[in-house]
């Protein structure tokens, strides 16, 4: 008669025995991610805090010294002096068209080159990333020239041409950030599970059908990610803005801070509050599509 005796197994650590046995490398690299994000914060808390104290203050004890006296006049000087409802409104004639026609577009394109198998989808694939390699300086004066001769109407231009008009920055914006999103969209719904586009053919559905019913909104978690950083580049361009449009009336918010740029003396604590009324949108958008920009970001890291 044979005893079988089973050996009896240890019981998995708990989460607190689990947390005690930290690894040195996983504490270097929470001490070096913690370094890095403080690195980036410090600009924007040190603005924050120069744009609550006096400036006199501050030039006679420096930045970094305890604050005596705390208020947000800046922020209503600021607001005031540089007129930012009106480079508001525009920057979001700019920004608002040109992030909806960018993904609009970026996501046909996509759908073309991942889902229907188009003989030389790579290579056109390949181009529309190669386009994101050219500086984009180096097309400035051809622009330039190029929009100077394009007629528009009276309703669309005053200056009856592309120049001088939001067209011409918002043209620029989707033309660049368009391969961009390509790329990213192209690649997501190659992870899309072939089966669902079988199935829906097997039901009769149609291009169209296949695109905007069902890949589409299997798409929103990259879509959000990509609307978040579009916004947040046309929103924060400057330089097309300053080389396509004469007129100051509508420049975009960017320009607003040189509104509050002295001629022979300049307030970098107004400054500072200017700056950070500027950054308020962007980070109001992140904050409003932060579930799904952070889903956008770690697609795929499961698999």
């Amino acid at each position: 008669m044979t005893t079988q005796i089973s050996a009896v197994r240890p019981a998995p650590p708990g989460p607190t025995t689990a947390r005690r046995r930290l690894r040195p490398g996983r504490l270097g690299v929470h001490a070096f991610l913690m370094t890095v994000s403080l690195a980036f914060l410090a600009p924007l808390v040190l603005a924050v805090y120069a744009s609550l104290r006096p400036y006199d203050e501050t030039s006679e004890h420096g930045y970094f010294s305890l604050p005596r006296h705390l208020s947000l006049d800046y922020y209503r000087q600021a607001f005031s002096d540089s007129g930012m409802t009106k480079y508001f409104i525009n920057t979001m004639i700019i920004a608002v068209p040109g992030v909806l026609i960018t993904l609009f577009l970026a996501s046909f394109v996509a759908f073309a080159l991942a889902r229907l198998k188009m003989r030389g989808g790579l290579v056109l694939l390949m181009l529309f990333t190669a386009g994101n390699l050219l500086p984009q300086q180096v097309i400035v004066t051809p622009l330039y020239v190029v929009f100077n001769r394009i007629p528009l109407p009276y309703w669309m231009s005053d200056s009856m041409t592309m120049f001088d008009s939001y067209w011409a920055v918002v043209l620029v914006q989707i033309g660049f950030q368009l391969g961009f999103c390509v790329f990213v969209l192209a690649n997501f719904m190659r992870t899309l599970p072939q089966e669902i586009l079988e199935a829906a053919v097997v039901d009769g559905a149609g291009v169209w059908t296949q695109f905007w019913r069902i890949t589409l909104p299997l798409c929103r978690p990259a879509l959000a990610a990509l609307g978040t950083l579009q916004f947040t580049w046309m929103y924060n361009d400057f330089l097309w803005a300053l080389v396509f449009i004469s007129d100051g009336d509508k420049l975009p918010i960017t320009s607003a801070l040189n509104n509050l740029r002295g001629q022979f003396f300049t307030d970098y604590n107004l400054l500072a509050a200017g700056s950070v009324i500027v950054a308020l949108p962007t980070i109001v958008v992140f904050l409003l599509l932060q579930r799904h920009f952070i889903a956008g970001l770690t697609l795929g890291s499961s698999k």
